[in-house]
């Protein structure tokens, strides 16, 4: 494997752009239908969870220095159970990435370009992820603190602009229906995007410095809080905009952005929120297939993860053709399969290693 390091900034700006790459455009529709108004609780409570996850990362990072899951896991509970229990979680990292390719292609031929093949899309994001990944962490990390701005500034600047059609009266009631929604919220949203922060498990040893340090966990606690805090700030703002009507629409943000139009200077800004989503989702499939080649890497014994990257996209690519047969399909594994299956193979498996190495000495 190669050595190359990346600084507590660089870091925390991969934890932001992984948490809301996609899910800033995915998640508010979907999860307004389940939590109605109270979505952003939905998100307050899978958020808290996540951040128990990334909080477990971070002390194993600090127990084993320079290690990552897979070493780790090793040392706590012994090479056949990680191994066991790492095929499981490569059988959910490989939906995963195709997952995310997917959603841009049923964005691009749903609400832009329809007569359009969707692995016109796919197999370009594919490609291009790849060469990326190969690239390195060093790589990957300069190029997304870029993007990061360019798309942030993007967001920042349309929910600015949608101001005028904000109606707060909104937002209430909270809980008509009770507590109910809200968990159903929390579930969708602990399977995605929150849950998956597992995947730093692989990359937080890049981290520049010999051992972990105040720094690192301050700049990881406030890249997850800020990644919280737009994505609540982007289902409340749609709320004010739509109510109970944004819960039947799949690209909420993308949506609000159609409704800006400021006298004749700017119009049809909803493109740069397309452009954003192309973008965001572009990182998180890098990060997946990077860490997807790293895990499968070291648990096989390999040397060197570039060698299998190429493979791993060609693979997401035909998962991304044959696993689903129409759109609903996909929604209902996404918001109902995704959460339980990621559930078991990413979040279990880190809990046991977490308890096993609280309670007994790591082995040599």
């Amino acid at each position: 494997m190669n050595k190359q390091k990346v600084s507590s900034f660089q870091m925390g700006v991969l934890l932001f752009v992984f948490l809301t790459g996609s899910s800033i455009i995915f998640v508010p529709g979907p999860l307004i239908g389940k939590a109605g108004a109270a979505a952003w609780l939905s998100l307050l409570l899978s958020g808290a969870i996540g951040f128990g996850i990334l909080m477990m990362l971070m002390y194993l990072n600090r127990r084993f220095p320079g290690q990552d899951y897979i070493d780790y896991s090793r040392k706590v509970i012994g090479n056949v159970l990680t191994v066991l229990l790492g095929l499981l979680t490569i059988s959910y990292l490989l939906q995963m990435q195709a997952a995310i390719v997917v959603g841009v292609g049923q964005f691009m031929i749903g609400a832009m370009m329809r007569e359009t093949p969707m692995y016109a899309f796919t197999s370009l994001i594919f490609i291009i992820s790849a060469l990326t990944a190969r690239a390195g962490i060093e790589v990957i990390a300069r190029m997304f603190t870029l993007i990061m701005l360019l798309t942030s500034f993007f967001i920042v600047i349309v929910l600015l602009f949608a101001i005028p059609e904000y109606r707060p009266e909104q937002l209430l009631p909270l809980l008509p229906k009770g507590l109910m929604p809200v968990a159903a919220g929390a579930y969708y949203t602990f399977g995605f995007p929150f849950s998956e922060v597992f995947l730093f498990g692989m990359l937080l040893p890049f981290a520049a410095g010999q051992k972990p340090n105040k720094k690192l966990m301050m700049t990881m606690s406030f890249s997850f809080a800020a990644s919280l805090l737009v994505l609540c700030a982007v289902t409340v703002c749609a709320l004010m905009v739509f109510g109970p009507v944004a819960g039947a629409g799949p690209y909420m943000l993308f949506s609000v952005a159609r409704l800006i139009e400021f006298q004749e200077i700017f119009q049809r800004i909803e493109s740069v929120i397309g452009m954003s989503l192309i973008l965001g989702s572009y990182m998180k499939a890098t990060l997946s297939l990077y860490v997807l080649s790293l895990f499968m890497a070291k648990l096989c014994g390999m040397k060197d993860n570039n060698v299998i990257i190429m493979p791993l996209a060609l693979a997401g690519f035909l998962m991304g053709l044959v696993t689903y047969d129409s759109n609903t399909q996909w929604a209902r594994i996404v918001t109902e399969i995704h959460p339980i299956w990621t559930g078991l193979v990413l979040f279990v498996p880190l809990l046991v290693v977490m308890v096993v190495a609280m309670f007994r000495p790591a082995k040599a």
